[in-house]
């Protein structure tokens, strides 16, 4: 027990510095919360303005759009659409046409071109925007393709996209995570009343640690 007393003190020593350093700069960033320190409260709220699509094939869309993104998908040019109320369509960029929205099908194969044991599928279940589950928490409806070694692979219903890849490790990750930051049912709080007492609790337990450790070293220089 000596012996084992001994080491602990040479290792409170060693590690003292940076416990104190990790607790006291984990008070400071979960002090603000993420919004504040990216500083959006300093941003002025502007109302989107639809895009003006005069002379384009997507003029003739159904309504008003914010936002269009262009890629290529299965050899052909694609924009996804995204109204003013968020929600995506895909159309042909070339002539304006809606493209279906992607079948159980289409996202198991989309799975099996572009992910390593795609074709390994143990389901195929659609979520709606509201009722995604938590380790996907995008509001937007999506295919969840479940493979065998336990990954879900989260297809886009409206974009024809992979949006999500979740291996087991990434959900235990995030488990971690959710503790880590005390908020297991969002697992995306990281500054609210409960972490901020505990961080402050183990500052000051910390601070209080490195302190006696100079006190017991001079009490044995004094014996």
């Amino acid at each position: 027990m000596k012996l084992l007393a001994k080491w602990h003190v040479w290792l409170g020593w060693l590690v003292g510095v940076p416990l104190l350093m990790w607790t006291l700069t984990g008070l400071l960033m979960v002090s603000r919360p993420i919004e504040e320190v990216r500083g959006n409260h300093l941003r002025i709220e502007q109302a989107d303005q639809p895009l003006v699509l005069e002379g384009s094939a997507l003029a003739s869309a159904e309504l008003p759009i914010r936002e269009i993104r262009t890629l290529m998908q299965d050899g052909r040019a694609v924009a996804l659409a995204t109204d003013m109320e968020g929600n995506v369509r895909r159309v042909d960029f070339a002539s304006g046409e809606p493209i279906a929205a992607m079948s159980a099908q289409d996202a198991s194969n989309l799975v099996a071109k572009k992910i390593v044991g795609g074709d390994k599928v143990r389901s195929v279940t659609l979520f709606a925007a509201d009722e995604v589950p938590i380790d996907f928490r995008r509001p937007m409806p999506v295919w969840q393709v479940a493979l065998e070694d336990g990954a879900h692979i989260y297809v886009g219903r409206d974009t024809g996209r992979i949006e999500a890849v979740r291996t087991r490790f990434w959900r235990v990750f995030d488990f971690a995570w959710g503790l880590h930051i005390m908020d297991l049912e969002t697992r995306g709080k990281t500054s609210h009343p409960i972490l901020i007492l505990f961080a402050s609790l183990a500052a000051i337990g910390v601070s209080m640690g490195c302190v006696l450790m100079f006190r017991r070293r001079k009490k044995r220089a004094t014996a």
